[in-house]
């Protein structure tokens, strides 16, 4: 399905934030989530009925993307049971050399067992993952980018086709020079 005739269940839109993610980025909220942490910071989005449903290019529009953007971050809710829109997004991001950024509930590992060509081709488009449950006796608020010591930040280009995970070494940056492609 064409993006133009994709919708998406979002919960909400932010044209720029720099608490999202390094740099300045636009955010997608995604709606609905299995995870149901407890002490989550977003629990109106835990209903996959809530939010509004929208066409990714309305998604697109209202983000304003501001050419000044690192890039996008999908966050949530759950990105990864919404993945064709997911990827719809990540891939008008690429387009303006921006970067993307996801936020998931789900393991790496969990991830890596999904055997979905659509993530499959999301992570070839992503720099960062910020992965695994928020866990409240893991709570840190000292932490950037993440909300409990058992959420890793992952380099996910450095992790494509590894046996493990390889963490984001945050003075390193993010590499802006992906293949628009996502190859």
């Amino acid at each position: 399905m064409a993006a133009e005739e994709l919708s998406i269940q979002i919960a909400g839109i932010i044209p720029e934030s720099i608490v999202d993610g390094p740099g300045l980025r636009a955010v997608v909220f995604f709606q609905g989530c299995p995870h149901r942490c407890p002490g989550c910071h977003n629990q109106e989005t835990w209903d996959p009925q809530g939010g509004q449903r929208l066409l990714v290019d309305e998604v697109w529009r209202r983000l304003r993307y501001n050419p000044l953007l690192s890039g996008i971050t999908l966050s949530g809710g759950e990105p990864l049971v919404q993945p064709e829109g997911a990827l719809a997004l990540a891939r008008k991001a690429r387009t303006v050399q921006g970067n993307v950024m996801i936020y998931t509930g789900y393991t790496w590992e969990e991830i890596s067992r999904m055997n979905s060509p659509v993530i499959a081709e999301l992570l070839k488009m992503t720099a960062l993952l910020v992965d695994g449950p928020f866990l409240i006796g893991e709570k840190d608020d000292a932490l950037p980018f993440r909300g409990s010591r058992n959420q890793r930040i992952i380099d996910v280009q450095a992790s494509l086709g590894k046996q493990s995970p390889v963490l984001w070494a945050q003075n390193g940056g993010i590499n802006h020079g992906l293949a628009t492609t996502g190859e």
